[in-house]
Parts: structure tokens; C-alpha cells; sequence
């Protein structure tokens, strides 16, 4: 049987009173940390012993804990969501670290997502991309049809709810040199495009969205690769090629 370790730790972590104001980095020393905890509850552990301490906590986002809603993004010692893969940062636990060691913590990098506070970044952007064109207007009341009713290909199902699985956490932007969100935007174009449902406003979709995309600051995508590594869901590469297709057929079709 193994037994449990506790780790003392030093944490180097960005603070940041507002958008306006310059941060920096504090260190924070923290003991027996239990390698069974998670991250949060480390930090959780950190701002009790802050507050004990009559010291402002560290502001960072949180909500589900359980990889689905994406708001515990964080840049830990270089990489989005920690050193661990397939994970988002509430899933992962402090065995990845070693006793000792020096944890750099950072909020999103971009300048699409300013900081709000500390850890905590604006990720609207997202959504009014979202807003642009990432959903179906389609009016089905009282014409639904059952589900088995529309044929759909097995391989096309699948690759739609792959595309589906993003849960916009925002860590192909955080880890792309060029602060590209075309991995998220290829995400939610390719759910709806390999979908019939979607097709009716797939070249109003794709538009909308890319331009959208470009009016809130994000660089362009140079196939670095770093999004598809990093990202907790495995969203691949090929969405963003299909995104692409998709955008070119559009253009040319309104030209």
C-alpha cells in the first residue's frame, strides 16, 4: 500500500489588482499539501491560509470541478492547465509535482482575454463569437422529427460530437504563440457543418463567426500545433481544416 505524501511547496503567482493595473508576480510558501488534493484545493488551501493571515486571497475562476464548464483555466509552469494531458486544471492533482519545487502560476496570455483579476481572465470574446453564428435558428417547433428519421453517417456523427466535446476553456489561445482562437472557432463550425441540421446556414455561420473571430484581436493560425496538444478535450487539427474548407466555399459562393 502506498502512502500518502505531503508536499511543501513554493508558488510564484501573477497578481493583478484590475485591467488597468500593472501586475506582477508574489511568491507564497505552502506546507504538507496532500498529493491526493487538486490543484484548486490547493489553492483552496493557499487563500484560507491568506485569510487567516488578514491578506487579500487569489482571485481565480472556478465552478464545476469536473473538466465540463472550462472556467478553471490557468497557466501552470509553461502550460495551459498544468503538465498533465487531457485535463483541465481542476483535474489535475498534485502528485504531477515534487516536493519542493517552484509552481509557476499565470491567467490566460492574450490580449483577447484581458485580465479581471489575479488568475481571472475576460473570456467574453468567446462568446460573442458564439453569438455570431455558433447556433442553429432553425424554427423546429412543432415539426420535430425523430431522431432516427434524419440519416446521418456514423463517422460524421462522430466527428461532430468530437467537435462538440469543446468546452471553450480557452487553452488553444492561451498556448498558441499567434493567440489564435481558430481551434474553438473550427470546434464550433465543424459541430454544426458535418451536421444536416447545420448545413441550412453553414455559409452565414462560417462568416460571421471568422469575422467575429477577427474583430476581437485573435492572431492567425501558423499549424503550429501547440492548440491540439493542449487542449483538454483533444480537439483536433482537422477542424480547423475543415473550418477552412468551409470559409473558402462561403466566400466564394458570395462573391
Amino acid at each position: 500500500m502506498t502512502l500518502r505524501k505531503n508536499l511543501n511547496l513554493t508558488l510564484k503567482i501573477w497578481r493583478q489588482k484590475n485591467r488597468k493595473v500593472k501586475g506582477k508576480f508574489e511568491i507564497y510558501k505552502v506546507s504538507d499539501i496532500s498529493t491526493d488534493s487538486s490543484f484548486l484545493e490547493m489553492l483552496d488551501i493557499l487563500n484560507e491560509k491568506l485569510i487567516s493571515e488578514n491578506k487579500e486571497p487569489v482571485a481565480f475562476d472556478h465552478d464545476c470541478r469536473e473538466g465540463i464548464c472550462g472556467m478553471c483555466s490557468l497557466y501552470i509552469n509553461g502550460r495551459a492547465h498544468g503538465p498533465d494531458t487531457g485535463i483541465t486544471t481542476c483535474q489535475l492533482h498534485m502528485r504531477m509535482f515534487k516536493d519542493g519545487e517552484t509552481i509557476v502560476i499565470e491567467p490566460w496570455r492574450s490580449i483577447a482575454f484581458p485580465v479581471i483579476k489575479d488568475l481571472i481572465t475576460d473570456r467574453s470574446a468567446f462568446d460573442r463569437i458564439m453569438a455570431a453564428g455558433g447556433f442553429i435558428s432553425v424554427n423546429t417547433s412543432g415539426n420535430t422529427l425523430d431522431a432516427n428519421a434524419v440519416v446521418i453517417p456514423k463517422e460524421d456523427a462522430d466527428k461532430a460530437m468530437d467537435a462538440a466535446s469543446c468546452i471553450s476553456c480557452g487553452a488553444c489561445v492561451a498556448c498558441c504563440p499567434n493567440g489564435a482562437a481558430i481551434l474553438f472557432v473550427g470546434a464550433k463550425v465543424s459541430h454544426f457543418a458535418l451536421l444536416p441540421q447545420g448545413r441550412t446556414e453553414a455559409k452565414r455561420r462560417v462568416l460571421n463567426m471568422v469575422k467575429a473571430m477577427d474583430e476581437e484581436g485573435f492572431g492567425n493560425c501558423s499549424v503550429i500545433g501547440a492548440c491540439e496538444v493542449e487542449c483538454p478535450k483533444n480537439i483536433s487539427l482537422d477542424n480547423i481544416a475543415r473550418m477552412n474548407r468551409e470559409y473558402m466555399s462561403a466566400w466564394l459562393d458570395k462573391k
